[in-house]
C-alpha cells in the first residue's frame, strides 16, 4: 500500500507539473508598494481598492477601540461576545446599504455560509451562477437543498429553472461584481425573476462595496435596486480595507440567521476593532468620493490601453477595477507574471481551479492610489501580447 505522504507528494508534483503549484510568499505591509524578497513592486494584486488598509484613518479608529475594548471579543456572539461596537456598527451599515438590519461575521465567507445555510434546507432549490464565488457554492452544498447551476448571466435558463421548481423555498444567489472577470450581474433583472416566481434573492458585493453607487453603497445602488434585493453579503476586506463579512436584510432574515446559522453561531464574534476600522472606513468612503472617482478613472483608462495593444480583455466598458488580461495557458500566465515581478510590478497569476481550464489570466488589480506612471509602467512592461 502507498504510504498516504508519498500520495500527498505526487500531488503537489503533478500541480508542479501542470503550472498549477502555490506556495506562500510574505509582504511587508499592504500598500501601493509593497516589498517581496528584499525588492520594491508596485501592487497590482490586491484587493485594496480604495487605498484603505494602511489608511491612518482606520489605524487610529483601531488603536483607540483596542485601549477602550481589548483585542478580542472573548466569546461568541450569542453568549457574551456581541457588545455596544457591534450593534452600533451593525446599525450604521444597514443604513448605509439602504437595509432593515445588519449582522457582522468574522469574514465575508463565514457570512456567506451563515447567511445560505439558514435560509435554505434540504428539500429546497438554490439556484447559482456558474461563476458564483467557492464560499457561496461550499455554502448551498453545505445547506443540503438541491443546488443547480444557469451558465453565467444566463437568466433565460434561470428563468426556465424557476419556472420548473417545485420546492418550497428557492433562492437564487449571485455574485454582484463577479471577481476573475470583474463583470457586473443584471440586479434588476434578478428581482424582476425573484419576483415573478416567489423567490428570495441573495447578492455578494464582496467587490462591489464601496467601489460602486452613489455612496459607494454597491451594485444594488449603481443600479437602482438599492433596497430591494433579499439578502445582501459585503465584506470589510476589499474597498473597506480590513475584515469582516457583513449580512444586510429585513430583520426577519437576521433573526433567522442569529438561530439557525452554525457558521454564525459556533463562531466567536468579531473584536471591537475590528468594528472600528469598518466604521472609520465608511468615514472615508463618505468623505472621500474622489476616490471612488479615481478608481473608475483608472480602469477605464487601463482597459483601453490594454485593448489598443492587443491583448485579450473583455469588457471594454466595465465599470470594476478588476482587469483580467486572458492569457489562456497557465504556464504562460506564470511565466508572464514573473516577467513582470522582474520589471517590479507585483500581478497575480490565476490559474485552474480559480478559473476554468484554459481560461489562465493576468488579474490586474487597481488601486485609488495608483499613479499615472505605475499604469506606463505596467503597460510598457507588458508590451503586445506574442503572435
Amino acid at each position: 500500500m502507498t504510504d498516504w505522504r508519498d500520495q500527498l507528494a505526487k500531488q503537489l508534483q503533478q500541480r508542479q507539473h501542470d503550472g498549477l503549484l502555490r506556495s506562500l510568499r510574505d509582504v511587508d505591509r499592504p500598500g501601493r508598494v509593497v516589498r517581496r524578497d528584499g525588492r520594491d513592486l508596485i501592487n497590482f494584486a490586491s484587493n485594496d481598492y480604495l487605498a484603505l488598509a494602511g489608511c491612518e484613518r482606520l489605524a487610529a479608529a483601531v488603536a483607540e477601540s483596542a485601549q477602550r475594548f481589548g483585542v478580542g471579543s472573548g466569546a461568541s456572539a450569542l453568549i457574551a461576545g456581541h457588545a455596544a461596537p457591534h450593534a452600533e456598527l451593525e446599525a450604521r451599515f444597514a443604513k448605509f446599504k439602504h437595509a432593515a438590519a445588519a449582522l457582522l461575521c468574522p469574514t465575508g465567507y463565514t457570512a456567506n455560509l451563515a447567511a445560505v445555510t439558514a435560509l435554505v434546507r434540504p428539500g429546497d432549490l438554490v439556484l447559482m451562477d456558474k461563476l458564483n464565488h467557492a464560499s457561496l457554492i461550499d455554502a448551498a452544498r453545505l445547506s443540503g437543498a438541491t443546488v443547480r447551476v444557469f451558465p453565467h448571466l444566463g437568466y433565460a435558463k434561470l428563468q426556465r429553472l424557476l419556472e420548473a421548481a417545485t420546492a418550497p423555498r428557492k433562492l437564487i444567489v449571485t455574485d454582484a461584481v463577479f471577481s476573475m472577470d470583474g463583470d457586473c450581474a443584471d440586479l434588476p433583472a434578478l428581482c424582476e425573476l425573484r419576483d415573478r416566481s416567489g423567490a428570495m434573492l441573495l447578492v455578494d458585493e464582496a467587490h462591489a462595496t464601496g467601489v460602486l453607487g452613489a455612496t459607494g453603497a454597491g451594485l444594488a445602488e449603481h443600479q437602482a435596486v438599492a433596497g430591494h434585493v433579499d439578502v445582501t453579503v459585503s465584506t470589510a476586506s476589499k474597498a473597506l480595507g480590513s475584515l469582516g463579512g457583513l449580512i444586510t436584510a429585513e430583520q426577519l432574515v437576521i433573526d433567522t440567521i442569529v438561530n439557525h446559522a452554525r457558521a454564525y453561531i459556533y463562531t466567536t464574534a468579531a473584536p471591537p476593532t475590528q468594528c472600528a476600522a469598518i466604521g472609520a472606513a465608511l468615514d472615508v468612503v463618505r468623505d472621500e468620493p474622489q476616490r471612488r472617482a479615481r478608481l473608475a478613472e483608472l480602469a477605464q483608462h487601463l482597459r483601453a490601453e490594454l485593448i489598443a495593444a492587443g491583448w485579450q480583455v473583455p469588457l471594454a466598458n466595465a465599470p470594476t477595477p478588476i482587469v483580467p488580461v486572458i492569457t489562456g495557458d497557465a504556464g504562460r500566465t506564470v511565466h508572464l507574471a514573473d516577467r513582470l515581478e522582474q520589471a517590479g510590478l507585483l500581478v497575480a497569476a490565476v490559474r485552474p481551479p480559480t478559473v476554468a481550464a484554459n481560461a489562465s489570466r493576468l488579474r490586474l488589480s487597481l488601486r485609488s492610489d495608483h499613479t499615472d506612471a505605475d499604469l506606463t509602467r505596467l503597460l510598457d512592461a507588458l508590451g503586445k501580447p506574442a503572435a
